[in-house]
């Protein structure tokens, strides 16, 4: 695939995933999204056969970068731990709050079953990361926890702030709580 086709194929599936994720994996349709693309739609038919191909591609990218960025930012190691946790979870869950809702859980979450393994796979992929980097400070036995305590809290922060600014402050603070004394 030449640069100027792969470029464009990531416009797409970012234009994709804003759509899906702003109205809904049914609501959204071909059309819609070439609009927001700038691509005529037969052309969006020529780099995907189907919507389902489409949403597939464009949530499994979506995750595969988030992840990719998450990683990125954990192995940081000159950086304090509680930082890159929160710089890693704001990747993952923080980037997506804000003034235009982009809820890529809740699109997953209505049609997991048109996304395969990486609905499961995925979120333990980031839940080693976060309990890997919290091993490598701590090296306790208890980082697992503490990873999925953070991930709850996470999940719970997402639904209780209405900005990516306040999703920061407050998982910070649960960060500081659960990795204050490692």
């Amino acid at each position: 695939m030449e640069q100027s086709e792969a470029g464009r194929r990531d416009v797409v599936l970012e234009s994709a995933l804003d759509t899906f994720t702003r109205f809904g994996y049914r609501k959204t349709s071909m059309e819609e999204v070439a609009r927001q693309a700038r691509i005529s739609r037969p052309g969006l038919y020529f780099l995907f056969a189907s919507k389902e191909a489409l949403f597939r591609e464009a949530v499994t990218r979506a995750l595969e970068l988030d992840l990719a960025a998450a990683e990125e930012i954990l192995a940081a190691t000159d950086r304090p731990l509680q930082r890159r946790l929160v710089d890693a979870f704001d990747q993952w869950t923080g980037r997506y709050l804000g003034p235009i809702k982009r809820d890529l859980a809740g699109v997953v979450d209505e049609h997991p079953e048109l996304l395969g393994a990486i609905v499961e796979t995925a979120p333990k992929r980031f839940e080693k990361l976060v309990t890997d980097a919290i091993a490598a400070v701590s090296g306790t036995e208890s980082a697992r926890q503490v990873a999925q305590t953070l991930i709850s809290a996470s999940v719970g922060l997402k639904y209780q702030v209405r900005t990516r600014s306040a999703y920061r402050k407050r998982l910070a603070v649960a960060v500081e709580l659960l990795t204050g004394s490692l």
